[in-house]
């Protein structure tokens, strides 16, 4: 039987979709990849060799349906692409295995670090690893001694620079409604980056592959260059590799101004720009594929194409509606 892969909700990642398409062949494997997602006018659901309706992530249902797909399809692994969906996925794993489908997520406790801002940046402070002072918008709009103009405000648990705010002015600040879930970090210096690396079964991240940030549109990346930078790449790894369970693909951003840099974000799973780190030379797809169909390890030092830049357009798929 083909080895299937089963991208979960697949919405607009049709670069991701062909990605695993080009890891599967690299590796030598005769593999499908399916999809499924909550529309069917999700564009990547019609690229796919099969696309599947199933709930919401948060829905009740959506455990069962998930899990029948994974039994009647013979999914041999399945790579989550949303936030809100990890948790569900990292609860299914122990019960997928034993039906011989591996799940690329971390641990939930992994997950909850990487998917509250709070419990991050207590993470990187307890483990050594530089990140931006933070606190809770209620105690800063309190008191503001030794906080500096200009600041970052933004949800504990949001993504996608949704909610996010910098802040200019104190009356600014003051004007924000009180929200527990709101934060304020100081400022991070320089500019944003991206670290894509794989961790492995024994929570070892290879190949990290650093990404300036170029251009971001909606919050996702549009253009970005793959640059050296060893100390944000040892910065990453040291990252997800203190986290407990940490499993799969995983992005570490940082900002940074060369001498210094600051740990803001850990997304357990792969990046919107994950295509360029791909296409540098970091295989990280197909180094899952690997371990996973056939239990082989990652190269131990990877080429990586460095200057290497992705400029990214739209794109359509043109389907009829019955």
């Amino acid at each position: 039987m083909p080895f299937t892969i089963l991208l979960s909700s697949a919405g607009r990642r049709v670069s991701l979709l062909r990605s695993l398409r080009h890891a599967a062949t690299a590796a030598g494997l005769d593999a499908r990849v399916i999809t499924c997602d909550l529309n069917w006018t999700a564009p990547a659901m019609h690229l796919a060799d099969a696309g599947f309706i199933v709930p919401r992530c948060t829905d009740p249902g959506f455990a069962a349906e998930v899990t029948a797909l994974c039994d009647s399809e013979h999914v041999d692994l399945v790579v989550p692409t949303i936030d809100t969906e990890l948790p569900v996925w990292a609860t299914l794993k122990p019960d997928l295995a034993t039906m011989g489908t591996t799940v690329a997520v971390s641990s939930p406790e992994a997950i909850a670090v990487a998917g509250d801002k709070r419990l991050t940046n207590r993470h990187c402070a307890e483990s050594a690893i530089p990140c931006p002072r933070q606190a809770p918008l209620a105690d800063v709009q309190r008191d503001a001694s030794g906080w500096r103009l200009p600041l970052i405000v933004k949800p504990a648990g949001g993504s996608s620079s949704v909610g996010l705010h910098r802040v200019t002015t104190w009356a600014a600040l003051d004007a924000i409604p009180a929200d527990p879930a709101l934060v304020v970090e100081e400022t991070a210096p320089g500019i944003e980056h991206t670290v894509d690396v794989f961790v492995d079964r024994d929570g070892y991240a290879h190949g990290p592959v650093v990404r300036r940030r170029l251009e971001v549109r909606a919050g996702e990346v549009s253009k970005a260059q793959v640059v050296r930078d060893d100390l944000l790449a040892s910065l990453a790894v040291r990252t997800v590799e203190a986290l407990p369970g940490a499993y799969g693909p995983m992005n570490v951003q940082i900002f940074s101004d060369g001498p210094r840099a600051a740990v803001i974000e850990i997304n357990a799973r792969f990046g919107g720009g994950c295509p360029l780190s791909f296409q540098a030379g970091g295989r990280h797809a197909e180094w899952l594929i690997r371990e996973v169909a056939r239990k082989e390890a990652p190269p131990a030092a990877p080429v990586i194409e460095y200057g290497l830049m992705m400029l990214r357009w739209d794109d359509e798929v043109f389907v009829r509606a019955d």
